[in-house]
């Protein structure tokens, strides 16, 4: 697939307002026929960019508990073990692993006692550090905001750096990493619509 551009990034921040919205609300915001959208979604998809459409549920409506942010420090060797028995629990929403090694993870504890909860969870790592944070409010807010993406040239492939360009040609957004590129896919392209 080729680099994201704009537009991909346009869909990817609308599905992820609302991963139901219709591919052909997706088009009218954003100015391209629903199957140009539907065309988008699935590159999107075979890419890996995409790897599955979810919802949002807000556990604290379903269930009660003790809502908990828990910080591991775990031992090398039973560090995978406890990364899937953590991310098997129930209580468990969320499961994050630092670059050092640790395990990090938020859940909605429904007991009395914590730590008596997490001390059998995390048993069979064996002696493991742990630090619990007693979480006051939740939000989940995922989004796009400070995704870098690479623009390559609609010409040469290169990629388009604060010198580039970019040109809307029958309506279509382009990017060139320079004049010369530009100039030259405009003739080419000048030259393809007065033969069609």
């Amino acid at each position: 697939m080729r680099d994201l551009d704009e537009t991909d990034l346009e869909i990817l921040s609308l599905l992820g307002e609302d991963a139901r919205r219709p591919y052909s609300e997706i088009a009218d915001e954003i100015g391209l026929s629903g199957p140009a959208v539907s065309d988008r979604i699935t590159r999107l998809q075979d890419a890996g960019v995409i790897n599955r459409f979810t919802i949002d549920v807000d556990h604290s409506q379903l269930r009660a508990g003790i809502p908990v942010f828990v910080q591991v420090d775990v031992p090398p060797s039973g560090f995978d073990d406890l990364r899937d028995q953590i991310g098997d629990e129930e209580a468990v929403e969320h499961v994050f692993v630092t670059a050092d090694g640790d395990i990090w993870f938020y859940a909605r504890a429904q007991v009395q006692n914590v730590r008596q909860w997490l001390d059998e969870l995390i048993a069979q790592a064996g002696d493991v550090n742990y630090t619990v944070t007693l979480m006051d409010d939740y939000e989940w807010r995922p989004s796009l905001g400070g995704t870098e993406f690479a623009l390559t040239c609609a010409e040469c492939g290169n990629t388009v750096d604060s010198e580039g360009e970019s040109a809307r040609i029958d309506g279509q957004m382009y990017h060139f990493c320079c004049p010369s590129c530009r100039d030259r896919f405009e003739e080419r392209y000048n030259r393809l619509e007065e033969g069609a």
